[in-house]
């Protein structure tokens, strides 16, 4: 499988590049800072054959060049799968009009963007799209509102694509990782506990306390969910969404 992997560089979607290459498929990583890409390249290329592209994806003239690039660097296109990056954290009163601006376009068009230049390659291939969004599509989670707002659009995005996208053989997915282990979220966690006057180890502790698992997550368990969508074996499964949270979420739907 040849795979282009948004947001890629670092966090969730570096850890989906690890398993998809340890798993023998051929992967395009981005991001948006050069430095980023190449130190990641340097740090997956010893597990298979992975091609590097710094583009912004909020713009479309990026999404442009980066699925080009993928495409001309693999010879093709089987897998897409689409990680944001992370939008501004606040609560809604702290938030201006350009940060929605802007969240709009890293949370939404430019998966739309994405779709709509990766579809004729994903055509002649028969390949399979996963988008990676976040439990927060269902519980909104404090201090983030534009993502609680924002990401609710690509559930709807999945299962309209789900539904329009089947008759070529590409099948649609979500998947919503709950607390995983990266620079976000650690950010977001440091930012409660100062507000609470607390530590990071006191504040991480209290928000395991609600995850039955009792851990944080790692990138490595979205990307093996992420390898399985799009793989042979899940053939059967489109327009899902799968949490991957440690069993965090309350709901029963």
């Amino acid at each position: 499988m040849r795979a282009l992997i948004t947001a890629s560089s670092r966090g969730i979607g570096f850890g989906v590049a690890k398993v998809m290459l340890s798993r023998g498929h051929e992967v395009t990583i981005n991001g948006s800072s050069e430095e980023h890409v190449r130190r990641a390249i340097d740090q997956l290329s010893a597990l298979g054959k992975v091609h590097g592209v710094t583009a912004d994806i909020t713009t479309r003239e990026g999404v442009t060049r980066l699925v080009s690039e993928a495409v001309n660097a693999m010879g093709g296109l089987d897998g897409l799968v689409f990680i944001a990056p992370p939008p501004r954290p606040g609560r809604f009163e702290e938030l201006s009009q350009a940060d929605w601006e802007l969240g709009v376009r890293q949370l939404l068009l430019s998966a739309v963007w994405l779709v709509q230049e990766s579809l004729p390659h994903l055509k002649a291939s028969g390949g399979g799209i996963v988008i990676v969004s976040s439990f927060a599509i269902r519980e909104p989670v404090e201090v983030l509102a534009l993502s609680n707002v924002i990401r609710i659009s690509l559930a709807g995005l999945t299962r309209t694509l789900a539904r329009e996208l089947g008759k070529y053989g590409i099948r649609v997915n979500m998947v919503l990782p709950g607390n995983i282990e990266t620079d976000r979220s650690r950010q977001v966690i440091e930012s409660r506990a100062r507000a609470k006057g607390i530590n990071y180890e006191e504040e991480l502790k209290i928000e395991m306390a609600d995850v039955p698992l009792g851990r944080i997550g790692k990138p490595e368990e979205v990307g093996e969910v992420v390898e399985f969508l799009l793989s042979e074996r899940a053939s059967y499964v489109n327009g899902a969404a799968v949490p991957v949270d440690g069993g965090l979420l309350h709901g029963v739907f």
